[in-house]
């Protein structure tokens, strides 16, 4: 097992990463403290592992105060269900149980269970403990990290919500065996987007090893997780609420979301999106003339031929559509879309003035973005 500190003052809190984790009684036992245990899973990960994570827990309960308590709240899977319906489904269950505030929420599942998850926890009672047990890629290195809870709403995306760190992160790199290859893919992106902004060469080793990645191999997978989470926590350590350097995690999120909204959430994975404006940005910033061309050609050709992800925007988005999208994003300041762009392969830059006609040039290069 390997762990990152994530390091907030007292609010520090540890990423625990390897095989088996769900199993470990005594990482979690820690957290517990005679509290009642509340799982908020969805209906694909419940069958796989919430009977064995409710074990653990268990198991750590009455190894610390003698008794066991475990519920568990299942959600429909997918991002249409990442609403204000599901925050109110969870505060409905805990309500009628009469859960105090020693209660702890442990949310079991991607990124969507997280996000809920998350901003239930920050809310109910005025904020209860949870803990994160991602079972994808793209929330072992991205979402469960750093606090950012939330759900969406119809007029955009993570419109609602809170900044709320967990008491730790149990990245089991063993659940991965059961996620579908589209969302291996996905979570791949997340993982190439940390060497976009500030590690060139974890990104051309992303890229040397994509096969070993995508066939799931253990020791890859343990080697790039914890360069995410050891990126993540360094930049949300000095920079908790986006304020300024966080922003460049953000790398493909503005085209991306607005992506998601646009073709209704979950007929693209969030890393499905962020791929795409992850390529989107490297069109823009070669547009600016901040990147050459062969560098923006090697994102497009890494993340579509190494990766099989998308890197053709759909169609049927207008320019204004994606502009509106993009400017109600709320990421954009006083009216103005921010956007991350790059500066070099490991380097990024965040941006508010962009040329308008190079980015109506991005917005409609369809299949010939980086070209």
């Amino acid at each position: 097992m390997q762990t990152v500190a994530v390091n907030l003052g007292e609010r520090t809190y540890p990423i625990h990463i390897g095989a088996k984790l769900i199993a470990s009684a005594e990482l979690v036992a820690p957290y517990l403290a005679g509290g009642r245990v509340v799982f908020v899973t969805n209906d694909v990960v419940a069958p796989l592992y919430l009977e064995q994570a409710k074990s653990t827990f268990t198991a750590a309960q009455l190894a610390g105060s003698g008794g066991s308590s475990c519920k568990a709240i299942v959600l429909p899977d997918g991002e249409a269900h990442k609403n204000l319906a599901a925050v109110g489904h969870i505060y409905d269950q805990l309500l009628a149980g009469k859960y105090d505030r020693n209660t702890v929420l442990v949310a079991l599942g991607g990124g969507v269970v997280g996000d809920i998850t998350g901003f239930a926890a920050a809310t109910y009672l005025r904020g209860i403990q949870f803990i994160q047990m991602p079972t994808t890629l793209l929330a072992q290195v991205d979402s469960a990290v750093g606090g950012k809870t939330g759900v969406n709403h119809p007029l955009g995306k993570n419109m609602i919500g809170a900044f709320y760190q967990p008491q730790c992160v149990i990245v089991d790199t063993d659940v991965l065996t059961t996620l579908p290859a589209r969302e291996v893919r996905a979570g791949l992106a997340e993982v190439l987007k940390y060497g976009l902004i500030s590690k060139p060469k974890f990104f051309h080793w992303l890229a040397e090893n994509s096969e070993k990645l995508l066939q799931l191999d253990a020791a890859c997978l343990t080697q790039a997780i914890k360069t995410c989470c050891e990126v993540k926590a360094d930049v949300v350590a000095a920079d908790e609420k986006e304020s300024g350097v966080r922003a460049l995690l953000n790398l493909g999120h503005t085209f991306g979301h607005a992506i998601e909204t646009a073709t209704g959430y979950g007929t693209w994975l969030h890393g499905e999106a962020v791929a795409m404006g992850m390529v989107m940005a490297a069109d823009l910033s070669m547009r600016l003339g901040w990147i050459d061309q062969q560098s923006a050609q090697q994102v497009r050709t890494v993340l579509e031929n190494n990766f099989g992800l998308p890197v053709v925007p759909p169609a049927g988005i207008s320019t204004q559509q994606y502009q509106e999208l993009m400017a109600s994003d709320k990421k954009a300041e006083l009216g103005k879309v921010r956007f991350v762009l790059l500066t070099a392969i490991g380097q990024a830059v965040i941006e508010t003035d962009i040329d308008s006609e190079c980015l109506q040039t991005t917005l409609k290069a369809g299949n010939r973005l980086c070209m």
